[in-house]
């Protein structure tokens, strides 16, 4: 049975929904764990009023957040599926359906970027990156949208034959730069190596990845244990009140590519928004997150 526009773009809409009402499980599990560990009282109280807001949000279908950001998709499409309508119009048509839909309703957030006009469309919106699952007979939907404050703070810095520790510097950089204005603690994504687009990517991937999990490779893991205990002696904390946890995690992941080396650094913020789907061959869906 092929996939068809219908449920994409049932699932599209419904995927930004959940995500503006749900905190993962695996990140409320980081906020307690955070919390149990925290020694600076004002940081106590921030981290329970996160996992109180939290737990309130998804019991009366509040927003998480009043920024509702903007919509992003990654998308892998196995190879042994049949498709049926406009796939790509069906997240544009989904987005839609959402906005005239939703309650609490969101605000205008989908902003032109040379007259900054605010509207619920745009060009290119909602931002949708295709790719292929060798072999596999589904599509996987994540949908992870963007808002100002983790946002804001990404940087990109292209090396000529960087060493470990240069990178390390300039993740410590941007964090540095960024300080409590991505609404900590975050969980920081970092892209190394390929080109320049393909590490943006390779970093905002690096966010979606689960707070717990290590990169297999032990000099990859190495380096995440080593910046995330770096990043958490900034003293900078939860929402910017000092204490123990200004990140719940960083991920890095690398391509190999040439002699320059771009790097990536991108944050998502303490409501961690992340929802994913898989729709089956035969239409079914299944929540993944």
């Amino acid at each position: 049975m092929p996939i068809s526009y219908e449920i994409v773009r049932q699932v599209a809409r419904d995927l930004y929904g959940w995500s503006l009402k749900k905190v993962p499980d695996d990140t409320l599990a980081a906020l307690a764990e955070a919390r149990r560990r925290e020694t600076h009282p004002a940081s106590q109280r921030t981290l329970d009023f996160m996992q109180a807001a939290a737990r309130k949000a998804e019991q009366e279908g509040r927003h998480a957040c009043s920024d509702a950001g903007f919509p992003t998709y990654f998308v892998k499409i196995g190879t042994r599926l049949t498709l049926e309508g406009d796939i790509r119009r069906a997240f544009v048509d989904g987005f839609a359906d959402l906005v005239e839909t939703i309650e609490p309703p969101i605000l205008k957030f989908i902003t032109h970027p040379l007259t900054l006009e605010r509207s619920y469309m745009g060009k290119d919106m909602p931002i949708v990156s295709f790719d292929v699952a060798d072999g596999a007979d589904y599509m996987d939907i994540v949908c992870s949208p963007k808002a100002l404050g983790s946002g804001r703070w990404a940087d990109l810095k292209v090396f000529s034959y960087p060493t470990i520790a240069e990178i390390e510097a300039y993740i410590m950089e941007c964090v540095l730069e960024a300080g409590s204005q991505h609404c900590p603690p975050v969980v920081i994504g970092v892209g190394i190596g390929g080109s320049f687009d393909n590490a943006a990517k390779l970093a905002k991937l690096s966010t979606l990845r689960k707070i717990g999990t290590h990169h297999p490779e032990p000099m990859v893991a190495d380096m995440e244990k080593r910046l995330l205990d770096a990043v958490n002696k900034t003293g900078f904390g939860p929402m910017g009140t000092g204490g123990d946890t200004t990140a719940l995690a960083v991920h890095i992941d690398y391509s190999h590519g040439h002699g320059f080396v771009p790097v990536a650094v991108c944050f998502n913020c303490w409501i961690n928004r992340r929802t994913a789907a898989r729709i089956h061959h035969d239409n079914r869906v299944e929540r993944l997150e």
